[in-house]
């Protein structure tokens, strides 16, 4: 609020002494008077059109880490279920999210559970400014419940600061970007794909300390690009080390994205081949950003469709899952299933 006054006291410096001051006061203060009138005028429509536009500020809302907003949410009573996406904000021609990105937010608005939001979540370079436009308008509602993970996109500027300035101490150490809860049982690990995972890198050195110490239970692990795909993008082999320890480690299901589809593989073991204790894939890019055509379908691929926008849901119990895709309203594609976990929670 903007105080005016509505009186001001004017003296002519040079005829300060005079008994009656011939400087033009009446004409200045009212010239004043209108000034401030006008100044006032402005403030007040400022006020009437409602606040700026201002980029989402971590601060505003200090959000937890990872551990402390799962356990936060189990507080809640927060059901054991994670609805998962990646390639996400996408911006129509208005700078305002795509029909297709609000269109995965919905899906969310009446799904209690835990977001996995994998990569590539604010086009096209992960500004703040496309967290702002192209992300927060939709998904925004959900940040308070999202895990996150880093996407390429999210490095096109300046070291993903707009990605970790949005999340804060969600998305784990500043810079680093892995963390990982532990959630109704379940041992959730989230990765850097963007970072070296290779042998002698801090991640990778991470990842082994973590997994040694976890507790007895069911495994999954997310980042953005996925070590098996048959999308445009195919195989990547970042992530190759990461893979053999998780798999060595007796991880249950990988959450990816990168390219922009929906793939299912079978269980898949360090090797990448089929094994019944494996690894369960899923590549679930398909969370409004532009769909894309697969390229070349790989070995064991099960499941495929680059047709249909839309989230994973997966149903999290003591020794098993279910999964189940969840397209927008009017998608045709669907893919469920269920599995046995390698190792139950005590």
């Amino acid at each position: 609020m903007i105080s005016v006054p509505t009186s001001i006291a004017l003296i002519c410096p040079a005829q300060r002494q005079r008994a009656a001051p011939a400087c033009p006061v009446a004409p200045l203060r009212h010239a004043l008077h209108l000034l401030l009138a006008l100044l006032a005028a402005a403030a007040l429509a400022a006020c009437s059109a409602g606040p700026a536009a201002v980029l989402p500020a971590v601060g505003s809302i200090n959000p937890p880490g990872p551990a402390a907003l799962v356990s936060r949410a189990e507080k809640a009573g927060m059901p054991a279920r994670l609805l998962a996406a990646a390639d996400i904000g996408q911006c129509g021609n208005n700078l305002q999210p795509a029909d297709s990105v609000r269109a995965t937010a919905a899906l969310l608005d009446d799904r209690p559970g835990l977001v996995i939001a994998a990569g590539d979540l604010a086009y096209p370079d992960g500004r703040a400014s496309d967290f702002a436009e192209c992300y927060d308008p939709a998904w925004g509602s959900v940040r308070s419940r999202t895990l996150p993970a880093p996407g390429n996109h999210e490095y096109h500027h300046a070291n993903a600061d707009g990605y970790f300035s949005y999340f804060g101490a969600q998305a784990g150490e500043r810079g680093a970007g892995w963390y990982s809860v532990n959630f109704r049982g379940w041992h959730l690990v989230a990765l850097n794909s963007n970072l070296p995972a290779n042998e002698g890198s801090a991640q990778l050195a991470w990842l082994r300390r973590d997994l040694a110490s976890r507790p007895p239970g069911c495994l999954l692990a997310f980042w953005h690009h996925p070590r098996f795909s048959s999308g445009g993008h195919g195989n990547n082999r970042n992530m190759d080390l990461a893979w053999q320890v998780l798999a060595s480690a007796g991880a249950d299901v990988v959450l990816n994205g990168h390219d922009h589809d929906y793939e299912r593989f079978a269980p898949l073991d360090a090797q990448g081949l089929a094994a019944d204790k494996g690894i369960r894939e899923f590549v679930v890019g398909s969370g409004g950003a532009q769909l894309t055509p697969f390229l070349l379908v790989k070995d064991h691929s099960e499941v495929r469709d680059d047709h249909t926008y839309g989230i994973l849901e997966i149903e999290l119990h003591r020794d098993a899952y279910d999964w189940r895709f969840l397209g927008i309203d009017g998608a045709e594609f669907e893919d469920r299933g269920s599995a046995q976990c390698h190792q139950a929670a005590p």
